[in-house]
């Protein structure tokens, strides 16, 4: 813990903990390779950070760092701690954490990493805090601790059967430091994990108890509506307020700029007592925009950009193994073929809001934010105030998906406090989120690739796109990073010829992360172009794949997708396909099935899908993560997309922006593979195989090869 003498403060803070509960968490000190867990009983130099704690009622509060959006974590975390502390969930309550890295590490909730980043920490803690109880109760008794056990929040004397409450215990056990080493259950052992167990959080968000960012109310606060500029770049030329300050409720208007990554967006703020006052005044504006200086983008011209580039250039090495490219040149057995996947909109179903009270000595803001760390040391650098006076509140998140990660609304709420010089909630319509961005970029992917006696010779493959990473300024002549995500490691193992390369293209349109990022894109083109050699080959296409996924993880999955898909006894006038994607270290493989039913239409008829995701805690919520996947790849591959013209952006709701229906979604049938490897993500990996597994469908039952999304099913 080192050597630090321990502040007045933190020991005044330490010594009130003791003795009246016990609390365990993970200190993260500076330069450190590894956290370090520390209790009350610790006596360090830190500021104490309680990710558990049990009180003298025996009640459990667990202190969540991450957001809970939907994905599950709410429920997750909280059986993770009660499996291996020995409580019933019922007794765990669970609150969110203030945005502090310096407290909780990384509170990013993205890339699926709140369980498969924290379940090892969390199942440590959670023994660690039952053997100190059961320390606690031995020596109460006076016996040894080998013939204690923990059950239901208490500790039970084995021989006399004598037992106490884990709230009796907390005093005593406050004062023990942690012990170094705590045994974990196995598998087989688990009461708790890896069992369908109802969620928490599922009653207080029927019953109106669960509080989102819309729900916050503050004392004197007053409410925005922002008119933004609908080309990024333009900016406020002028504004005519004389309507809308005849409005009822309308307090202030004024002319806005919020940092979007390294530019800024103008808009113009209508300030009223309510938010219905602040979109009615918003209505009555009259804004004159300056657009001029900068290219007003189309979305054909972007599609035909990337073509160019990618007939033409090279591109930036990412991965190149072998001499594919002079295999390429002399092989007569040979495809090449371009891939289009589209812009997408995050549209999450609650829009985007932010409660910020600016005061000269702290700020403080409230919402659904999913990086309440990036918000902590955004606002701290953009209004010069130290990290400690910026707190941010995370609240309930009506789905994320990347977009409420990203920090235009947080400074954009806190910048409107400031103007107004007290608190404010400011509201994002469904215009403003699908009109605004950021946005999944659009990429376009070359595949070229050759076939010798029945095998892959080589494989070449370009992507062209907005890179994610050029928004945060690192250099251009660097490979986007992301150019082999969702593409299976065994493949370069095994296929000796072999390229992945990234062709810059540099466009004014803010995109962002989106679910599974890349892997939602590159999976598209990368399975589809390994179907499409398999057909060069004339193989089958998991037969094709059991060639180069040769590891037993794989093979276990192909083997289970071919079992509960009946992929062998296909039969005439149905179509099935195929993919296998991996991200965020879980492979997931997809079969569909198409069929044409009387009306002439290709419907989708069944999903299955198996989740290789090592370690786990809930199969329920996974089968929600990967049913949730599909009904949004499925919008994404056959319904909808951003397009451009004269630098706006074309879909305004979900009457342009169409959203899967119930009628339009098929039955899945989701299958989790069981085996003792580290946890790998759940909420996003779902998602990238279903578009390539259902275009090669479509091309088992009617021939016809789709390689550009979306595309119109009933047009097929």
């Amino acid at each position: 813990m080192g050597t630090n003498a321990i502040s007045r403060r933190n020991f005044i803070r330490a010594s009130g903990l003791a003795g009246t509960a016990l609390c365990l968490g993970f200190y993260f000190p500076a330069n450190a390779k590894k956290e370090q867990l520390i209790s009350t009983a610790d006596q360090s130099g830190f500021e104490f950070n309680a990710w558990m704690r049990i009180d003298a009622d025996g009640k459990v509060t667990l202190t969540d760092h991450r957001a809970e959006m939907g994905q599950g974590s709410y429920q997750s975390v909280p059986q993770i701690i009660a499996e291996e502390l020995e409580v019933d969930l019922k007794d765990i309550n669970v609150i969110f954490a203030l945005g502090d890295p310096a407290k909780y590490g990384s509170q990013i909730t993205g890339g699926s990493s709140t369980i498969r980043g924290s379940y090892k920490k969390l199942l440590k803690l959670s023994a660690t805090a039952r053997e100190m109880l059961i320390t606690a109760a031995a020596n109460k008794w006076n016996v040894p601790a080998s013939e204690c056990y923990a059950e239901s929040g208490h500790v039970i004397h084995k021989p006399s059967g004598k037992k106490i409450n884990y709230g009796e215990l907390v005093a005593d056990a406050s004062k023990l430091s942690p012990p170094k080493e705590v045994k974990l259950k196995s598998i087989s052992e688990y009461k708790l994990i890896r069992k369908p167990l109802s969620r928490l959080d599922t009653p207080m968000k029927t019953n109106g108890g669960a509080i989102f960012g819309l729900d916050k109310k503050l004392p004197e606060m007053l409410y925005a509506a922002v008119e933004r500029n609908p080309r990024l770049r333009g900016k406020v030329k002028s504004f005519d307020d004389s309507a809308v300050r005849k409005v009822p409720g309308v307090k202030q208007v004024f002319k806005i700029q919020m940092m979007v990554f390294n530019t800024t967006r103008d808009g113009v703020v209508v300030i009223a007592d309510s938010t219905w006052a602040a979109m009615q005044g918003r209505k009555a504006l009259h804004i004159e925009w300056d657009d001029s200086g900068f290219e007003h983008v189309n979305t054909g011209d972007i599609y035909k950009a990337h073509e160019a580039l990618l007939k033409k250039e090279e591109g930036i090495s990412f991965k190149k193994q072998g001499d594919p490219d002079n295999i390429l040149t002399q092989a007569t057995n040979k495809i090449d073929v371009i891939y289009q996947t589209p812009y997408q909109s995050h549209a999450a179903m609650e829009p985007l809001n932010c409660v910020a009270h600016y005061q000269p000595d702290k700020i403080e803001v409230w919402g659904p934010i999913q990086a309440p760390d990036w918000v902590q040391g955004d606002i701290s650098d953009k209004f010069k105030l130290p990290r400690e006076k910026v707190f941010v509140h995370m609240t309930f998140l009506g789905g994320g998906f990347g977009r409420k990660a990203f920090l235009d609304y947080t400074h954009e709420a806190v910048a409107i406090s400031k103007q107004i010089g007290g608190p404010v909630q400011v509201v994002w319509t469904r215009e403003d989120d699908i009109t605004q961005g950021p946005y999944r970029a659009g990429i376009s992917y070359r595949g070229e690739g050759a076939i010798e006696n029945g095998e892959i010779s080589a494989l070449k493959f370009k992507m062209a796109g907005q890179n994610i990473d050029h928004w945060n300024g690192p250099a251009r002549d660097k490979a986007n990073g992301s150019t082999t995500e969702g593409f299976l490691n065994p493949y370069f193992d095994n296929i000796k010829n072999i390229s992945f390369a990234d062709v810059p293209y540099e466009m004014p349109l803010p995109n962002m992360w989106w679910r599974s990022v890349y892997a939602s894109t590159n999976g598209f083109a990368y399975e589809s172009f390994i179907n499409e050699m398999a057909v060069l080959a004339r193989q089958d296409q998991l037969d094709f794949r059991r060639k180069y996924l040769k590891d037993e993880r794989c093979q276990a999955l192909i083997n289970k997708m071919e079992q509960v898909s009946g992929w062998k006894s296909r039969k005439k006038n149905e179509g099935f396909g195929v993919a296998i994607t991996e991200c965020f270290e879980t492979t997931v493989g997809q079969v569909v099935k198409v069929s044409r039913h009387d009306d002439g239409k290709v419907r989708i008829d069944k999903v299955w899908a198996v989740m290789d995701c090592g370690w786990y805690v809930n199969p329920d919520i996974i089968r929600a993560q990967v049913e949730g996947s599909v009904v949004m790849a499925l919008g994404a591959a056959t319904i909808h997309e951003i397009t451009f013209k004269d630098g706006m952006v074309e879909q305004k709701n979900f009457y342009d922006y169409l959203m899967p229906r119930m009628s339009d979604v098929p039955a899945v049938e989701v299958h989790i593979m069981e085996n003792t490897a580290d946890a790998g993500g759940v909420g996003e990996p779902g998602l990238p195989p279903f578009a390539p597994a259902l275009t090669d469908a479509i091309y088992d039952l009617t021939g016809k090869r789709i390689r550009k999304l979306p595309f119109n099913l009933n047009a097929v």
